[in-house]
């Protein structure tokens, strides 16, 4: 009788080992709601799994925008999911219902910050009411860690406690950000692949705003804001200049085959150019990639050349070819790259010794048809900045019909 018992007990232990082998680990297709763990503080983010076969694509919801996750793999009981055109990776090991990994920083040595994610939540944030105290523009100062401090341009529109919006800089935008009001305090995120951000704030008792700003690793800044319909930033178009006795910009860099470029080619010569200083770690430039991609092609008759200086995070023309080539083939980028420099703006002023200084990734240089430069913007406006970016659209197409229409 122990002897029937124990080979039952046997069978069924063996059955239920065979059971678990044949369960199959799979990355769940549909939302779910991620969390970047930094600075004692969570990112909370959502995003889409989808399957095709036997392959993973996905979508990142950050605010306003979707961004394509194209390059998912899924190995064993784990899952790498590419950011975008960005050289960093969600790493996790898959359970049923939740993710547990990392996000990587794959360029700087040991960036790493604790990620999990549940499956089935499609929702960012609760939505009690809230009154709308935050909605509107306001003048900010970012004051860092040594005392330096910078202006910025506050934009938030508010609906209960949700609040969508953005910081205007005078070298850029922090894109699409989006948070929610609570006992006072309002909390505002991004995450777009790359951007990990956290803006906490809260009304003082002269109604000003009094914050912390807080980016990956240990990134962190205070700041300060008073409302102001009426807020502005310094000029974009004086912050990059050439030095005295300059009026041409001349460079001669490799292109994606390693073919030197300069603007004395004959493809060049005669025509309005506009050089993108950019790189391809740079949501700004990704922003400004895209607005210039579908400008050229609805304007490629009319005697306009661009030309991207790709200024990458590492000294490493393969590296750098290779991030620049993806952020071609994603957008279908029609005009050509060029690899420039390291995105240290140091170094990066060096290449091009005739500016005052690299200021900002992007910057954009209008260059007239006899050779001359015209005008340097500094930074981008994003779509993510409304107004401001429709004002810039409409000053870029002012620029280039004046100096088309010159001779």
């Amino acid at each position: 009788m122990k002897n029937i018992a124990y080979l039952l007990v046997s069978f069924l232990l063996l059955t239920a080992c065979n059971s678990e082998k044949k369960k199959e680990i799979t990355l769940k297709k549909g939302d779910w709601k991620g969390e970047i763990f930094m600075q004692n503080d969570t990112l909370p983010f959502i995003f889409e799994i989808e399957k095709n076969a036997n392959s993973f694509t996905g979508k990142l919801k950050n605010g306003e925008e979707t961004i394509p996750l194209n390059d998912i793999e899924v190995k064993n009981d784990s899952v790498f999911i590419s950011m975008h055109i960005f050289d960093i990776t969600l790493k996790a090991k898959i359970n049923e219902n939740s993710l547990d990994g990392e996000y990587v920083k794959n360029y700087i040595p040991n960036y790493k910050l604790p990620f999990k994610a549940t499956f089935g939540e499609s929702k960012r944030f609760e939505n009690p009411k809230s009154s709308n105290a935050f909605d509107g523009k306001w003048d900010i100062i970012f004051k860092d860690d040594k005392g330096n401090e910078n202006v910025a341009i506050g934009i938030f529109k508010q609906d209960g406690n949700l609040v969508k919006g953005t910081f205007l800089t005078p070298t850029g935008d922090y894109r699409y950000l989006e948070g929610t009001v609570e006992n006072n305090v309002l909390e505002l995120l991004t995450f777009d692949g790359n951007h990990a951000f956290i803006f906490k704030m809260k009304l003082n008792e002269n109604g000003e705003l009094e914050g912390t700003f807080k980016s990956g690793l240990n990134w962190i800044e205070t700041f300060t804001g008073k409302k102001n319909p009426n807020a502005k930033l310094p000029d974009a178009n004086a912050l990059t200049y050439l030095k005295d006795g300059y009026e041409t910009v001349s460079f001669s860099f490799p292109d994606l085959n390693g073919k030197k470029v300069s603007l004395e080619d004959s493809k060049y010569k005669g025509k309005v150019v506009i050089l993108q200083i950019f790189g391809t770690w740079c949501p700004n430039c990704m922003d400004e990639t895209q607005f210039l991609s579908k400008w050229y092609r609805e304007n490629i008759d009319r005697g306009v050349e661009i030309i991207g200086l790709a200024y990458e995070a590492k000294d490493d023309f393969n590296y750098a070819k290779s991030r620049v080539e993806k952020m071609k083939n994603t957008f279908d980028v029609p005009y050509e790259f060029l690899i420039a420099g390291t995105s240290n703006k140091e170094e990066a002023s060096k290449t091009l010794p005739m500016l005052n200084k690299i200021i900002s990734f992007p910057t954009t240089i209008f260059i007239d048809k006899n050779g001359k430069v015209a005008k340097i913007h500094t930074g981008f406006s994003g779509p993510a900045t409304g107004e401001y970016y429709a004002k810039f659209v409409e000053e870029f197409n002012k620029t280039i019909d004046n100096l088309t229409s010159k001779k």
